[in-house]
This record gives structure tokens, C-alpha cells and sequence, in this order.
């Protein structure tokens, strides 16, 4: 039985062939033989509380000229995938909320879905990042804008990022 994988991502169109995760995922999905279906966001929905995604066949290419081909498009319940790999990046705003809300559906449908919905809402992957400091830079995390400017002039080569943005 050839395995279904559904892929949530950024517009493929917008990946940097070099170093891309989801791209290399998508290389080994494609080299077991796996049937590759591409989602943006904008595809899932719900109908009568049936999860359901416009679904892409996408076929990966290891080729940085041209690393994907489509192929047919279809309109399909999510509980069709065997698993669902969630690949969008931030911003961390209400679509991607919404998006998780209809992943959750299609988990209780019984699909495997990679990275856990309810995780990704509970998660902020830059506040996780300090419960481990020991692997981390010195690190703040707060709306304070005189402690972040000591914190820049204490440290001076900094790098400042919003909790829900790249």
C-alpha cells in the first residue's frame, strides 16, 4: 500500500532549493515510492464538519532549476492522507490558528499529523527555545524597550526577533 502524505507549506514557488527541510522531505518521500499531495493554507476547509484540503499531486525534483512539477488537482476529505507533515512558517497569526483547528479535525479523523496541532498553538518555538539556555546565546524575551536597548548595549551584536514572525 503506497502511503499518502499531505504536505502543508509555504508557496513552493518561494523555497530555497539549498536549503530547505521540507524540500529534502520531500525528496525522501518521493524516493520510497510515497504519493506526495501539496497544500497551501488557503486549500483546507471544512464542509459539514468533514475536513477537506484542494490537494496538488506535487512530484519533487532534485534538480535547482526546476524543483518541482505539479500534477493533478483534486478536492478530497484529509481523512484520503495517511499523513499530514505541517511545513507552514510564521507568521504565527489567525490563519495559521484556523489552520491548526482543521489539522486537529483531521487528526480526530485519524491521520497522523506532523507537528501536533495543538502543540504549534502551545509552543511558541522562540519562548521554547529558553528551556534550554545552555544551548542557547544570551537571550531575552520581553516588551520592555529600555531593557531590550541595555540588553543591546550589554551584548551590542544582537539579533531581535518578533514571537510570531521569521
Amino acid at each position: 500500500m503506497t502511503i499518502k502524505i499531505g504536505v502543508v507549506m509555504d508557496p513552493i514557488e518561494s523555497v530555497t532549493y539549498k536549503k530547505d527541510s521540507t524540500l529534502a522531505m520531500l525528496w525522501e518521500a518521493d524516493s520510497r515510492n510515497w504519493q506526495i499531495f501539496y497544500l497551501l493554507q488557503s486549500d483546507l476547509y471544512i464542509d459539514s464538519g468533514e475536513p477537506c484540503a484542494r490537494m496538488t499531486r506535487l512530484h519533487p525534483k532534485q534538480d535547482p532549476q526546476k524543483w518541482f512539477e505539479f500534477g493533478e488537482e483534486t478536492q478530497a476529505p484529509l481523512a484520503n492522507l495517511d499523513v499530514i507533515l505541517m511545513r507552514k512558517d510564521p507568521p504565527f497569526d489567525m490563519n495559521f490558528i484556523y489552520t491548526t483547528y482543521i489539522l486537529d479535525r483531521a487528526e480526530s479523523r485519524g491521520v497522523l499529523v506532523v507537528n501536533h496541532p495543538q502543540s504549534l498553538r502551545d509552543c511558541n518555538e522562540k519562548v521554547f527555545a529558553t528551556h534550554f539556555p545552555q544551548c542557547c546565546a544570551p537571550t531575552l524575551v520581553c516588551a520592555d524597550k529600555r531593557r531590550l536597548r541595555a540588553f543591546a548595549e550589554e551584548h551590542e551584536d544582537v539579533i531581535l526577533k518578533p514571537l510570531d514572525g521569521m
